[in-house]
């Protein structure tokens, strides 16, 4: 029997093939000027002593030894990770509670939507310089409401625990995006299940726990992959209200990696600090994502 000859790609699909890649070629540029490029020279930088001004000394894996060594390193990611286990959970609740009560068929709901948003276009440098306002012990709002129950006015950002539970809170002002994700989830589930549980007799609590929260769970495990990238990079409240102070109780990892680069130009040591955070970021995400696929639904059928 003659072998079928295969054919060749036809000019059109030679075309469509180099339209697609002229379209994603912006994203590609992008990509490897912005994050492939900066990642490898940074993995290479690592290896050296380098001050930006100098030649590059080779050292090989000292500046990773050295993080070992290091107490700040311990402390910021101390810091960190409490920053991170209590600001992600309070703030993965707050957006889900924001999305309840936004996912009603009421007129308005688009304003509310927006209204809900806009925190999260505030610079957050400008967040920060209104909560230092905000909790200033003399003329704070914060403390003249405490000061009417009795409570003495308080320097939050003058103790270490305090300060790391101020900029907890201010985190939860961006809660307005997840929000928005979590009730775009909401808006996806059929409204037939809903119909067939109240005939059943379910409960508001019972479709909430048996319906919205399975089905919101992939919606769920993307914002919270989300949030604990964006925790394990928090820099600005730090930098803008407390300078990692007091006692290095806000110093958190981006911010100690910020001062090694650019405070005490060791551009070496501080682009091995980044390699670390990538690969415990990159690592914590991907055991995350793999342990999460037991409790993820997906819906299957219409």
């Amino acid at each position: 029997m003659q072998a079928v000859k295969k054919a060749g790609l036809t000019r059109r699909e030679r075309m469509n093939i180099v339209k697609g890649l002229l379209f994603i070629s912006p994203w590609a540029i992008g990509f490897i000027a912005f994050v492939l490029f900066p990642l490898v020279y940074s993995l290479v930088i690592s290896l050296f002593r380098y001050s930006g001004m100098q030649a590059p000394v080779w050292l090989g894996l000292q500046n990773y030894q050295r993080m070992f060594t290091d107490p700040l390193v311990g402390t910021s990611t101390f810091n960190t990770f409490f920053y991170t286990i209590l600001a992600v959970p309070i703030g993965l609740v707050v957006a889900l509670l924001l999305a309840i009560a936004m996912n009603r068929p009421v007129r308005e709901a688009p304003l509310y939507r927006t209204l809900l948003y806009l925190p999260s276009l505030v610079p957050a440098f400008t967040i920060a310089f209104i909560f230092i306002v905000l909790v200033n012990p003399q003329f704070g709002i914060v403390s003249q409401f405490l000061g009417l129950f009795g409570v003495p006015a308080t320097n939050y950002l003058g103790d270490p625990t305090s300060a790391k539970w101020v900029i907890i809170m201010l985190a939860q002002l961006g809660a307005g995006n997840a929000a928005l994700i979590f009730l775009a989830g909401m808006n996806g589930i059929p409204t037939t299940l809903y119909d067939a549980a109240r005939i059943d007799g379910a409960s508001k609590l019972q479709c909430f726990f048996r319906i919205t929260l399975p089905l919101l769970s992939p919606t769920i495990l993307f914002n919270l992959i989300t949030a604990i990238s964006g925790g394990l990079q928090v820099f600005t409240p730090a930098y803008i209200m407390t300078n990692g102070g007091p006692n290095n109780g806000t110093l958190f990892y981006m911010f100690y990696l910020y001062r090694n680069a650019f405070s005490y130009a060791q551009l070496g040591y501080a682009s091995a600090l980044a390699v670390a955070l990538f690969l415990v970021g990159m690592v914590l995400s991907v055991v995350l994502y793999t342990v999460a696929q037991r409790f993820v639904n997906y819906e299957v059928g219409a």
